[in-house]
């Protein structure tokens, strides 16, 4: 699934096609995604000018005049600015066309993505007003996450990975942030200190950075706009790598089910 990386570089390649553009109309060759796409979106984008682009969590958010359309992109969905009269493929289910003769096209093979239209107060649309803050603001720090872990029971890494919590920490960037900080990803949430969990603040932030300046993790479905792969994949230093020599001490890095996803951590430089 693309993680917050993913989607943070899919706004940057989108953003300069889509800023400022004036939408002519929206075509659904299929509503049927993860939600059905409303029919209202047709009436309430056409002829409205994209005002600015942004993400929060993994939704991409298109501000117009009259509110947002939001985009989710599910299991395999990904974005391509076109020429509008480009045709579409089996999996090109929307395409939201601009009256510069381009298009911006959503491909999802499994149609877990969707679409919304949202009005403002953006916050307190269903999708958007439990989650927590994001991982690169200044709103998450290490002493947000102690804070909120006292008493929690849970491994740390179920934690992190909780939206409610912090959004955007997936799978492969917890493992790595937890490997970052020396932390052991099945230690009890409420058991970790300040200090420690500062640390994790700092680790997650420079993990998703890196991630986003080099394009995402190659994911098996996973393309950047351009139609290449993520090459965050090359800097993994624990996830997926199993039995490998950990590049702290060059002990074997070892596998673990936590909260029923693989979590891969170092026994030696990890407490």
């Amino acid at each position: 699934m693309p993680e917050l990386p993913e989607v943070e570089t899919s706004l940057r390649g989108i953003a300069p096609h889509l800023r400022d553009r004036r939408i002519e109309r929206l075509v659904a060759r299929e509503r049927r995604l993860r939600w059905p796409v409303p029919a209202i979106l047709d009436e309430a984008v056409a002829g409205q000018r994209i005002q600015s682009l942004r993400r929060r969590a993994k939704y991409l958010l298109l501000d117009l005049a009259e509110g947002s359309l939001m985009i989710h992109l599910g299991m395999s969905g990904s974005l391509r600015v076109l020429p509008a009269e480009t045709p579409p493929t089996a999996h090109d289910h929307v395409d939201l066309v601009l009256t510069d003769g381009h298009c911006l096209r959503l491909r999802d093979p499994r149609r877990f993505g969707s679409l919304h239209w949202v009005t403002p107060p953006l916050e307190s649309h269903p999708l958007l007003r439990d989650l927590g803050p994001e991982p690169l603001s200044s709103d998450f720090d290490g002493d947000y996450l102690y804070r909120r872990a006292r008493g929690r029971r849970a491994a740390v890494k179920t934690f992190i990975m909780d939206s409610h919590i912090v959004v955007g920490v997936g799978n492969i960037y917890a493992s790595e942030s937890l490997f970052m900080a020396g932390i052991h990803p099945a230690r009890p949430a409420g058991r970790i200190g300040a200090a420690r969990y500062a640390a994790l603040a700092e680790s997650i932030k420079q993990v998703l950075a890196a991630a986003i300046l080099q394009g995402g993790t190659s994911l098996r479905d996973f393309v950047q706009e351009n139609g290449n792969p993520g090459y965050f994949a090359q800097s993994l230093r624990v996830y997926g790598r199993a039995g490998e020599a950990c590049p702290g001490c060059a002990g074997p890095v070892r596998q673990q089910r936590i909260g029923q996803r693989s979590s891969f951590y170092c026994p030696r430089c990890q407490r």
